[in-house]
């Protein structure tokens, strides 16, 4: 019996077809090819299974052409997403962007003397102002800023951190690890539980070169617990000359009392306990742009300026835009928690987000229902602090639901509980309702 694999079309044969001659005059005639090619071996897998080609090559040419990173729709529930991107830009940082992509900048250029400048200028004004700190400096992200802090000031040398704050960060990379690598020696003090001012006292050696705090942001200590605040450490170091180097973790320039986030300093607050320098996140609590922000004594960041890894560690010119734009909003507390997305999501009412799910599944029939729900800031903040929220549930089965919507053209991304597929509004941006009521819609059908 022949085998109805032999007899399917070559590449060339389905490339001459009209439909496909077609695709050639609107893509790229190697994504055409890798499309039949793709559509013929698929066919051959299946068992030479009748195929329509033009359907085919169409679906791979749509699978092909589409961008490895894509937009899609937080209904996770966690506002700051580590693996969704984190903070979402305020719109006039998104401005900002476009306005220096589009052409030229004074990026590392002086215009009122003519000569050349350095990046490390932008945003320092703003963050001095901000944070009350002498001077600022931005690299690529918080844990560069602590690797170039460490290999500056501590290379070939000792650090002192508290055993209760060698803490492990996203994908597995570990404190540690990461100081390792600035060429730093760790020095673990005291207890995981317990830490006393006489465990950093007793550590100290010639050999010491600084004192570092980690603000535990991604998990809490409870119980039997006892800690070393940077006032302490401060004064400890000045007794020793050793400079402090706070790590602050989120980088939370006003506070969120008021909807319910207590506990997590601010970086005025932080910056008044006088470490030499504390290092923060842009794209957290902040709500900007990736980066690593370096605050605190001018002296202490111009040395880390001269560090030659300085130069390996900085950020482009879309970074420095952004960020400026995100910082200048913070002059304004009211209109930060108002323009800032990540801020909106946090202050966002109850009753506000169930009108909102009221109208999402408007027509989405009796397998979408209103719950309550609990969310989360995300990103290692107020880890044990939850937020009331408002979720649409989805009744069926949950992880075909879940996938479903995973694949659509504007993917969205929610949670599994109780065997339903929960959509948490506190994380959807305003922007995107129309757009996750039609995926509700569709993945219903």
């Amino acid at each position: 019996m022949t085998d109805v694999r032999r007899a399917l079309p070559s590449v060339g044969a389905v490339l001459d077809s009209p439909e496909i001659i077609a695709l050639l005059s609107e893509f790229p005639r190697s994504i055409v090819v890798d499309a039949v090619r793709e559509a013929i071996e698929s066919a051959r897998s299946s068992g030479g299974a009748e195929i329509d080609w033009a359907d085919a090559v169409r679906r791979n040419i749509a699978r092909l052409s589409r961008p490895s990173l894509r937009p899609v729709i937080n209904a996770t529930g966690i506002i700051l997403h580590t693996n969704l991107g984190r903070a979402p830009l305020a719109g006039a940082a998104i401005e900002a962007i476009t306005a220096i992509a589009r052409g030229f900048s004074n990026l590392e250029y002086e215009l009122g003397g003519g000569k050349r400048g350095s990046r490390h200028s932008h945003c320092v004004s703003l963050l001095t102002r901000l944070t009350g700190a002498e001077d600022a400096m931005v690299v690529n992200n918080g844990a560069a800023a602590l690797v170039l802090a460490l290999n500056t000031i501590a290379r070939k040398r000792e650090v002192l951190v508290s055993r209760g704050e060698l803490v492990e960060i996203g994908g597995s990379f570990r404190i540690p690890d990461i100081m390792e690598r600035s060429g730093a020696r760790l020095v673990e003090v005291g207890t995981t539980n317990r830490t006393h001012a006489d465990d950093y006292r007793r550590a100290i050696t010639k050999k010491t070169a600084a004192m570092v705090k980690i603000h535990r942001s991604n998990f809490a200590v409870a119980g039997f617990v006892s800690e070393v605040g940077v006032p302490d450490l401060a004064f400890i170091a000045s007794e020793h000359a050793i400079p402090v180097i706070h790590d602050l973790g989120s980088g939370l320039l006003i506070p969120l009392d008021a909807y319910g986030l207590t506990g997590e300093p601010t970086v005025r607050e932080a910056m008044a306990a006088k470490p030499t320098i504390a290092i923060m996140s842009g794209d957290k609590l902040l709500g900007g742009p990736q980066a690593g922000i370096i605050i605190g004594e001018a002296k202490t960041l111009a040395k880390l300026r001269a560090n030659p890894l300085a130069r390996a560690l900085r950020v482009d010119k879309l970074t420095l835009a952004a960020l400026e734009a995100t910082l200048a909003i913070y002059l304004d507390e009211a209109r930060a928690v108002k323009e800032i997305p990540a801020l909106a999501m946090i202050a966002a009412t109850t009753d506000v987000l169930r009108k909102r799910a009221e109208l999402i599944m408007r027509d989405a029939g009796p397998r979408a229902e209103i719950v309550e729900s609990e969310a989360s800031v995300g990103a290692g903040a107020f880890p044990t602090k939850m937020l009331p929220s408002i979720a649409v549930a989805l009744m069926g089965k949950a992880k075909a639901l879940d996938a479903r919507f995973r694949s659509g053209k504007i993917p969205v991304v929610g949670r599994i509980a109780d065997d339903k597929l929960l959509l948490d509004l506190r994380s959807v941006q305003e922007q995107d309702d129309a757009d996750l009521a039609a995926a509700i819609i569709d993945a219903l059908l």
